[in-house]
């Protein structure tokens, strides 16, 4: 194996934008983390089950941002979008902690994202 590697340069993430989201795991997963009762895992675990949502939160926020972006500028949605994303950057700011509490904010933070991008792929509310 090489030890080389190459730096993709992609300002307008269309290389990302091609590629659809690997939905059903992350989903499963972040079911799975927010019934967690009393698990009792290593901290380095919960580390890397954090790390996994963590990135998994960036991918659905940047095709929340292309989607949103898309939108006319009179659509409300877009603007929800914009809020939604100030706190996902604020959250995901924050640094990972090897716990239960930082590991389920992560999963909700997911979960919350994906229901905005559900909200931006519908179509447009009719107006009367």
């Amino acid at each position: 194996m090489s030890d080389t590697h190459v730096v993709l340069y992609d300002p307008r993430g269309l290389i990302e934008a091609e590629h659809p989201l690997d939905r059903a795991p992350h989903e499963a997963l972040v079911t799975a983390v927010l019934a967690w009762k009393d698990p009792d895992l290593a901290p380095r675990d919960y580390e890397q089950i954090a790390l996994q949502l963590t990135g998994h939160a960036r991918a659905v926020a940047a095709d929340v941002q292309r989607h949103a972006a898309a939108l006319p500028k009179n659509d409300g949605r877009g603007a929800l979008a914009e809020v939604v994303l100030r706190e996902a950057d604020g959250r995901l700011s924050a640094p990972l902690q090897g716990t239960v509490r930082c590991v389920q904010n992560r999963a909700r933070l997911v979960r919350a994202l994906y229901t905005r991008l559900d909200r931006l792929t519908e179509p447009a509310p009719a107006t009367a």
